[in-house]
């Protein structure tokens, strides 16, 4: 269970990860983001989340430009959830097993 729950915590870090060096590569980048090359590597690792959460979000509420907030968003609550349920099994089990 440990090791599920360490994997999804890794798997949400690793995305979080590439939206914020997404949203800030664009931020530097400016118009021209489309035609760099680590933007669209980083657009690559972070399109299944966005259309994960194109198929959670309903399409009368949430426009598909807000679709990557949403993602971060639901990647956050992930991450948060798996840390909490890592610290809880890390207590039951004691911390020397749990590294």
């Amino acid at each position: 269970m440990l090791l599920l729950v360490s994997s999804v915590k890794l798997v949400a870090e690793i995305a979080l990860l590439a939206f914020a060096g997404q949203w800030l590569l664009g931020l530097l980048a400016g118009k021209k983001r489309e035609q760099n090359l680590f933007y669209k590597l980083l657009q690559v690792v972070t399109g299944p989340f966005v259309k994960g959460a194109r198929w959670v979000a309903p399409r009368r509420i949430v426009i598909d430009r807000h679709l990557p907030l949403v993602a971060v968003l639901l990647l956050a609550f992930a991450w948060l959830a798996a840390t909490i349920t890592k610290i809880s099994l890390c207590l039951q089990s004691g911390v020397n097993l749990c590294h």
